[in-house]
């Protein structure tokens, strides 16, 4: 009786062992599961904290600005830099101010102001009389930046833009437009530089094509070479 009791003592101690040591397995693998989340949960969260950074860091390279036209329309624009000479961008018909973002940057990190505006009509941006024209638009961004401590101003239009561009400078006071660069426009009579580049990209859509780079290096050679 007393051997029986003890065998079972000794079974029950084994089986108690036996079922501790499940335990300790069971609980060190739900610890290393855990530990295993909590890594990958850790490097989600450095992820999505480094893409939402550059995010934030793209955003705040400009801001946005507003100001009215001389025929009471009102025009929405962003703005880069703040260098003493400005540049205002005029977009084609089937882009927008964010159309200008990389070459916006180029520019400003060249040193110089950038104003990429959405025509009226485009945006948020919105036409005053029924008889103003786009290039009215670019004139007002021109007083803008000028009323803001721009010294120089030069607008680059490219396309639809290139045509406001063009009008607004013939429109425009004396000095109130420096230099005036247009991207496939029309032609223009005795210009003082002419650059063509081989290919069949339209205005804007030269940057996407490999002439982009140099597209971008006569345009700041440009805008930053004395007369």
């Amino acid at each position: 009786m007393i051997e029986s009791f003890l065998n079972m003592q000794v079974v029950a101690k084994h089986q108690c062992l036996k079922s501790s040591t499940r335990l300790t397995e069971h609980c060190q693998t739900t610890t290393e599961r855990f530990r295993a989340t909590v890594r990958i949960g850790v490097r989600l969260c450095l992820i999505l904290f480094v893409v939402d950074t550059s995010l934030a860091n793209e955003q705040s390279s400009f801001r946005e600005v507003s100001f009215k036209t001389s025929d009471g329309g009102q025009v929405f624009a962003n703005l880069y830099g703040n260098g003493d000479h400005a540049v205002v961008l005029a977009h084609g018909a089937i882009f927008d101010k964010e159309s200008w973002h990389k070459q916006a940057q180029t520019l400003a990190d060249k040193g110089l102001r950038v104003l990429s505006i959405d025509f009226r009509g485009y945006g948020k941006s919105k036409a005053g009389t029924p008889s103003g024209d786009l290039h009215l638009d670019v004139l007002s961004a021109v007083r803008y930046v000028r009323e803001h401590g721009a010294k120089t101003v030069s607008v680059v239009g490219g396309s639809m833009g290139g045509g406001a561009a063009a009008r607004a400078s013939v429109a425009s006071k004396p000095g109130e437009i420096d230099r005036l660069i247009l991207l496939a426009h029309s032609s223009v009579s005795q210009p003082k530089k002419l650059v063509v580049l081989d290919g069949n990209a339209h205005a804007q859509h030269i940057f996407k094509t490999e002439h982009s780079e140099d597209l971008m290096k006569h345009i700041v050679e440009w805008l930053t070479t004395s007369d």
